[in-house]
């Protein structure tokens, strides 16, 4: 029997399979190991389709860094350290440069969320803004195709340079985390989240529209309606990463808020795509430990992966801690509806965009038997069609001793391919 440590929020448990029947999906291997702030600032020094930064700044500047909040590892710690020297270095006052984090629609920021995020250094020098996508005095930039006005943080237009921070992953609708996604959603309004994000569903057809999905930028209407709005802010610089299983910088794209983030996915898809014979009946997903299993709306994103491995009717047993609950307080209520299709029905006329993972997560419980391991209340999860688990030992039990399966150690990073030439 062979041994895998799979990750659970802040902890690590074992799971034994034998290698005759369970095949483990990973990124491919590859040369990667944790950048050095040397090496990264190489990447800033040749930056792809951009001047380097310091052509880009004059000492008159106000510079305002965008980072991602806690349900996101970008290596943001390492990153915002050396950008804020370096803009000190070429001028800018440490009075002239604030950082905002692009919350979206999610919770605000704890302080100690902040400390690990940029470090105590960069809190206690460098002045820190929070996002609130109901802020009643948005920057409005114009209007969406459907009329919904385009609104997005006032702060934006208060610096004259702005800089991107990220990571590049997959996302199950926009295609890649990342780039235009600092902006929106990161620093829209909640009408405008909404009125973009609604455009991942077909309401005429049913379903995802066509052309939305994971890996997926050309084409994707939510992807494209994102990178007009960030298109509008025209951001002067941006630095994205691929940060490996702790979280920490492997890849860095950094130059052209929309090119380099571009490359970033393109080498993204290439290296984490797994190419599978088959799917399989039993599929063994963790989101990776923390921050990728901090909620159950982040980790629907890993059980999404899993769901490309997965035979219909087969298992997915998912390790998702949920330490801070559901990612919304009334995730709960679409699920008193009685099927996906009722609740797609509901969203045509009341969309809301936690609505569409609670969509998503409701047609995969129709389609699969899903069993959780999380810290969620368990009633509460027999309400969203899945069996929960109180450990990886229980929800093992229920496999069948002669079935094959998959194990994806870090479900949200690889994309799982039937590849019809291996058929």
């Amino acid at each position: 029997m062979n041994r895998i440590d799979l990750g659970y929020g802040r902890t690590l448990i074992p799971f034994e399979y034998d290698e005759a029947r369970f095949e483990v999906l990973s990124p491919q291997q590859t040369t990667e190991h944790p950048l050095s702030d040397l090496e990264i600032g190489t990447a800033l020094d040749s930056p792809i389709d951009s001047p380097p930064l310091e052509d880009l700044v004059n000492s008159g500047d106000s510079v305002l860094i965008v980072v991602s909040d806690a349900t996101r590892a970008t290596a943001s710690a390492q990153i915002v350290n050396l950008l804020v020297r370096r803009l000190i270095q070429f001028g800018i006052s440490a009075g002239d440069i604030a950082i905002i984090v692009a919350t979206g629609i999610h919770r605000p920021v704890a302080h100690a969320e902040k400390l690990s995020l940029l470090t105590p250094f960069i809190v206690q020098r460098i002045r820190t803004l929070d996002h609130d996508s109901n802020d009643p005095n948005p920057l409005v930039l114009g209007e969406l195709d459907c009329g919904t006005p385009i609104e997005v943080n006032r702060h934006l237009n208060e610096f004259s340079r702005v800089i991107l921070t990220g990571g590049i992953g997959f996302h199950y609708f926009a295609g890649f985390t990342g780039g235009r996604k600092s902006i929106c959603p990161g620093l829209a309004s909640a009408k405008t989240i909404k009125a973009t994000h609604m455009l991942a569903l077909d309401f005429e057809k049913g379903g995802r529209r066509e052309g939305v999905g994971t890996g997926k930028l050309e084409g994707n209407a939510v992807h494209e309606a994102c990178d007009n709005i960030a298109q509008l802010i025209n951001p002067s610089f941006s630095v994205n990463t691929v940060v490996d299983d702790h979280g920490r910088a492997v890849g860095v794209y950094a130059g052209h808020w929309r090119t380099a983030h571009q490359l970033g996915c393109a080498e993204y898809l290439k290296n984490h795509s797994m190419m599978i014979r088959e799917q399989r009946s039993i599929v063994v997903a963790s989101c990776g430990g923390s921050p990728w299993d901090i909620n159950l709306i982040q980790a629907h994103k890993a059980l999404d992966m899993a769901a490309q491995a997965c035979q219909p009717g087969g298992i997915i047993i998912l390790l998702a801690e949920c330490l801070d609950g559901w990612g919304r307080n009334d995730f709960l209520k679409w699920f008193e509806l009685s099927s996906s299709s009722a609740l797609e029905t509901h969203l045509r006329e009341h969309y809301e965009v936690n609505g569409q993972t609670a969509w998503a997560l409701m047609t995969k419980a129709e389609k699969y038997r899903i069993i959780l391991v999380s810290s969620l209340p368990e009633d509460d999860v027999r309400n969203l069609r899945i069996t929960p688990a109180s450990s990886l030992a229980e929800a093992a039990s229920e496999i069948d001793k002669n079935a094959d399966g998959y194990i994806l150690p870090r479900g949200a990073a690889v994309l799982p391919v039937v590849r019809q030439d291996l058929i």
